[in-house]
């Protein structure tokens, strides 16, 4: 007889604190104990936690992911108390809800008390386990579990992948119906108890805000496909996307809400730094100059010295400390000290030499004398201490970019900060999805061997990407291209989060029979599929997500670690490249520089007005874009209902910026974007306008530098 593992998790701050005060875990022990329940089922595990919806989720994921026991059962912070968590906590990580558990759990309860109403049960499997939360109370606890014993058996038999037929055979259903299409029926019953008949399935993805909701297509179109199921068939893949699809502003406004700035490293002030935003207000540690300078090439003097002839001496054989000679002027350059007693410096402009100093072989090796052509004023062509900056004086402010134009480092280096606070840069991890794709660094097949999962498409989007990151600044971690199975997108993910801070794919995120991201995302990484869909084009099925992994945080009051989660975005953009590359720079980039700690107005890129030109300027712009023949489109350019970003060259012309197109927009053709250097934004479509003449203004995002 198979005997069930069981593990117990009591919430209660009280009892994380003193687990004598613990009543209800050792309730549940006693009543496992009884009635030969102990040949049926193994306590394996026993813990408390305190009202923590973090600790909970983590304990629970950890118990069903590890296969350490069949049934969870956890006891405490179901009620209403504002600590009551733990439906929150659990109910993100359910593969498949068990409503009719649920039912059974409250029905019950509900005969001995009205205030069970009050409680907020949670039943459903988490890959191969089943968890029930119980009430806090022993008295809840023994009826719950006297409801749960008559069936619960024959559940977690299911679960595990028994066939459940001797049950069946007690109901009187026919034997040979295999356990399948049982499942099958049962998950379907629950889709339309709980989507509505004609209602897409919604499995852990939402907005934050409540959207409008699409328009239902046929019942027989509605049965939910889940590409993670053992269960799963093309046929019954959705032919509307379940996800609604939102606009480009709103889209924004969901990635600045999830995105958040990391944390401060300090860092060598050298070329490394550019792209980075400063942490802390910076203040200058000294003087600038410490000391009176020269700011000319020239011999310090005294103003009361008028022309005349004088020896020269410079620093090497006379301390810039001690008072000069009466008949001597002390030669400096640009930017040093001038020493004590001078309080003037003439140029070398305004000298003339009279004598030199000469070695043994007769060379001219040293100025002897000089004479000076000129009077000057005391204070002519010297610097005062501080007179460029002063001690104490703001120099950088927090939330400052840091630029490759060199005028920030300068700074930082010309007032002596070899180190500085800034905000940490995020890194990326890079992944292309799909078998029909190969890299460009493996060797095609030849014709005997090409199979029909390659159709001669190498990947672009991983290079591109690639290059257009680390030419901004970011580190990348280069995750290769991932097959079209389940176990290979989750290993890849996973190694992706436990590496970098943010996660970009491409390819598997639009309604082929094999993308399987957004379910991978939801049901085997506990993600949130924010946004699934977006009113632009190109880039439609681009997708926002935020997936927990753990962390550990100190916590100051008490000098411990504590285990917590930390949500991590990550970008699934369409696999055609120019999809891919436009949504890069107007959805990516902006979040890379949120976490990096930019300010809000400066995430996204420069917008500006061009005048539109519908036609390739020059040879020079066709050949940009790999055309053998100059190019020439339609006089009208026509709009679309999404708001489009078209490819273009923005040039300074005698009108101002000038936009020419880079020809045909297609999604998959990456040329389109071969030096471009901008996206002309296009309105949507319109009663009463419908294209977009030539000579037009409109805005265009920046992407590169302008040319003339």
């Amino acid at each position: 007889m198979t005997r069930f593992r069981v593990a117990i998790l009591t919430v209660s701050d009280t009892a994380a604190k003193d687990s004598s005060l613990d009543k209800s875990g050792p309730a549940i022990q006693e009543i496992f104990s009884t009635d030969g329940r102990d040949n049926a089922f193994e306590i394996v595990k026993i813990t408390i936690v305190p009202d923590d919806e973090n600790a909970i989720s983590q304990w629970v994921k950890s118990m069903s992911e590890t296969g350490t026991c069949d049934w969870i059962l956890t006891t405490g912070g179901t009620g209403f108390s504002t600590r009551d968590r733990t439906p929150e906590a659990i109910a993100r990580l359910i593969d498949r809800p068990a409503p009719g558990l649920i039912h059974l759990l409250m029905s019950t309860s509900i005969q001995y008390t009205p205030l069970a109403a009050l409680s907020r049960p949670v039943a459903g499997t988490i890959g191969n386990t089943l968890v029930t939360t119980l009430p806090g109370s022993p008295k809840a606890v023994r009826e719950n579990l006297g409801a749960l014993f008559p069936v619960i058996e024959h559940a977690l038999d299911l679960i595990i992948g028994g066939s459940g037929n001797a049950v069946h055979k007690s109901l009187g259903v026919d034997e040979r119906a295999p356990a399948q299409t049982l499942l099958t029926r049962a998950e379907s019953n629950w889709d339309a108890s709980v989507n509505g008949t004609n209602a897409p399935v919604h499995v852990r993805h939402h907005l934050d805000e409540p959207a409008t909701p699409t328009a239902p297509g046929p019942a027989t179109n509605e049965v939910r496909y889940d590409p993670l199921s053992r269960y799963k068939t093309v046929a019954s893949r959705h032919r509307m996307s379940p996800y609604p699809i939102i606009s480009f502003e709103e889209a924004m406004r969901i990635i600045f809400k999830r995105c958040k700035t990391l944390g401060v490293e300090t860092r060598k002030v050298d070329r490394t730094l550019p792209g980075h935003v400063l942490a802390e207000d910076v203040y200058a540690p000294q003087n600038v100059p410490k000391t009176q300078t020269t700011n000319v090439d020239g011999y310090a003097l005294r103003s009361d010295q008028g022309p005349a002839p004088y020896d020269v001496i410079t620093p090497v054989v006379h301390s810039l400390s001690h008072r000069l000679p009466v008949d001597a002027i002390m030669r400096v350059n640009t930017g040093a000290p001038i020493p004590y007693g001078t309080n003037a410096v003439i140029m070398v402009e305004d000298t003339k030499l009279l004598s030199t100093i000469k070695n043994e072989l007769g060379e001219d090796v040293e100025e002897g004398r000089v004479d000076t052509l000129a009077w000057v004023k005391a204070g002519e062509n010297i610097r005062n201490a501080g007179s460029d900056v002063m001690r104490g004086e703001k120099v950088g402010e927090m939330g400052e970019i840091i630029t490759t134009c060199g005028g920030e480092i300068g700074t930082l280096a010309f007032v002596g900060r070899n180190e500085i606070n800034v905000f940490r840069k995020p890194v990326v991890a890079l992944l292309s999805t799909g078998n029909e794709i190969m890299d460009i660094g493996a060797a095609a097949p030849d014709d005997s061997s090409v199979t029909e999962q390659w159709s001669g498409i190498y990947d672009t989007n991983r290079p591109s990407l690639q290059a257009a990151l680390e030419g901004l600044g970011y580190t990348v971690i280069d995750l290769g291209i991932v097959a079209d199975t389940v176990d290979a997108h989750v290993k890849a993910l996973k190694d992706g989060l436990g590496k970098a801070d943010l996660l970009l794919t491409t390819g598997g995120s639009s309604m082929g029979a094999s993308d399987l991201l957004k379910p991978v995302i939801e049901r085997r990484l506990s993600g949130t599929v924010h946004f699934g869909r977006v009113s632009i084009k190109p880039g439609k099925p681009t997708t926002f997500a935020t997936i927990p992994v753990p962390s550990t945080d100190a916590n100051e009051s008490s000098g411990k670690t504590e285990l917590s989660e930390l949500y991590k975005p990550m970008f699934a953009l369409p696999g055609n490249p120019a999809s891919a590359l436009v949504t890069f720079w107007i959805f990516v980039v902006p979040a890379l520089r949120r976490m990096g700690g930019y300010p809000k107005e400066r995430c996204s890129l420069p917008r500006t007005k061009v005048l539109v030109n519908l036609f390739c300027q020059s040879q020079q712009a066709v050949e940009l874009i790999t055309c053998s023949r100059i190019l020439k489109l339609n006089e009208e350019l026509p709009l679309d209902p999404r708001n489009e970003f078209h490819r273009v060259f923005i040039r300074c012309t005698s009108d101002g910026l000038t936009a020419f197109s880079t020809g045909g927009q297609r999604s998959s053709r990456v040329a389109s974007l071969a030096g471009a250097n901008g996206l002309v934004v296009l309105p949507k479509k319109e009663e009463g306008r419908t294209s977009l003449e030539k000579g037009t203004y409109a805005d265009a995002v920046v992407i590169g530098e302008l040319h003339m």
